[in-house]
């Protein structure tokens, strides 16, 4: 029996058994899926859907272009990267994954970056927000604002470090043949965004729209793997998966000295952060730094789901899966220890530890932090942007298909 004829028996066994567990919980099913739709519906579509749409205008109008040649000589000497990697890293950062895949994977079929380079840029540039780290994670889940300080110091000193450890990934003779700059030439970003704005034949109007309908597509497809992995995870619960993959984890929670209770929140980690991150910031039996280093892996690992999400968008070009996976286990490694690492001197040398998890703190959270503010801000007025954004897509949809 060949290979072929294996994967398609092993797909065709755990799409049988996803439908059966599906038709054996259906409500534990239907309460997945309205969790992972919330989510979506009140978080992810309004905080990603300015960043697409502003991506892709800069991107045409030649902006990335100027920003790339200013930032080449930082970017080629650390990363290996060309300029425009600088961007991406950037938009990353500020929004979240997968951006930095949508954002690598359009730069690729530009032919601005190589296929190396592209790899190289992929594993380093998707990260989550400050908004999540803040406000969902450290105020929702653990209801400690200064815990978000921790969080984001080692998940994005993690991410560097990946990215500095990612350029000796693959040759140089992959690499485009880009002049390696060592000084930043405004003169020349100037011209270099002239050309790619000259390049760019579409009208204002049809750009808009175009950015506008390829993010809501993004977003749509991002919002049906939270769904179905939301939905995957409970059912992997329910059917006893995940402490049987827990029972692994145990021994080796123990070596390290966690308590067996964070096993399973963080295999439902691997799987979806969100539900992996919470699960976690209710184990009592485990200490506040333990609960921050497996949630510091989680947030790093970023899960199957979005990497699923990556890999859907990645799957439009030639850049690998596997370089941007590997990148992110090490990621996870690395904010674990991060966290273990900076815990004494920040937080306690800080005086955050004033309560402890799971318990609001006497500050009013109002006055924490403004990402705090914006996060349950987005809570209230989420969905009416994903309403308004669903509504100008399918009209924009139906002008251009359906109206001659």
């Amino acid at each position: 029996m060949n290979r072929s004829i294996i994967k398609t028996l092993a797909l065709a066994f755990i799409a049988t058994v996803f439908a059966a567990s599906l038709i054996a919980f259906p409500q534990q099913a239907f309460d997945a899926s309205i969790r992972g739709l919330t989510m979506w519906w009140e978080i992810v579509f309004p905080s990603l859907l300015p960043f697409f749409i502003i991506s892709e205008m800069l991107i045409g109008f030649g902006v990335v272009t100027f920003i790339g040649v200013l930032l080449e000589p930082f970017m080629q000497p650390l990363f290996r990267v060309p300029g425009v990697g600088g961007f991406v890293w950037a938009m990353g950062m500020a929004s979240g994954y997968p951006s930095g895949a949508k954002l690598t994977a359009r730069l690729r079929i530009e032919g601005q970056l190589s296929k190396i380079e592209a790899e190289r840029l992929v594993s380093f540039t998707n990260s989550s927000n400050p908004l999540f780290i803040f406000g969902a994670v450290s105020v929702g889940f653990f209801h400690n604002p200064k815990l978000g300080v921790i969080f984001a110091l080692s998940h994005y000193a993690g991410n560097l470090c990946v990215g500095l450890l990612m350029r000796w990934h693959g040759s140089t003779s992959g690499d485009n043949s880009i002049s390696k700059r060592s000084s930043m030439s405004i003169k020349e970003a100037l011209r270099a965004l002239h050309r790619t704005r000259l390049k760019e034949k579409r009208p204002f109007g049809k750009l808009l729209g175009d950015a506008v309908i390829s993010s809501i597509q993004t977003l749509l497809m991002i919002g049906g793997f939270i769904i179905l992995f939301s939905v995957l995870n409970k059912l992997l619960y329910h059917t006893n998966i995940t402490g049987f993959l827990a029972e692994g984890l145990k021994s080796l929670l123990l070596i390290l000295g966690f308590p067996e209770k964070l096993s399973i929140p963080f295999i439902s980690g691997l799987f979806e952060i969100t539900l992996g991150s919470q699960m976690t910031s209710q184990v009592a039996e485990a200490s506040l730094m333990q609960q921050a280093i497996i949630t510091s892996f989680i947030l790093a690992f970023s899960g199957f789901s979005v990497q699923a999400q990556v890999a859907s968008i990645l799957a439009e070009t030639d850049i690998r899966f596997l370089p941007f996976f590997t990148a992110r286990l090490v990621h996870g490694c690395l904010a674990g220890i991060f966290t273990m690492l900076i815990w004494k001197p920040i937080y306690e040398g800080e005086k955050f530890n004033d309560y402890p998890a799971n318990t609001l703190p006497v500050m009013n959270l109002g006055q924490s932090s403004w990402l705090t503010e914006i996060y349950e801000m987005m809570t209230t007025i989420g969905p009416l942007i994903t309403i308004l954004g669903i509504s100008i897509y399918v009209w924009l949809y139906w002008k251009r298909h359906f109206i001659k």
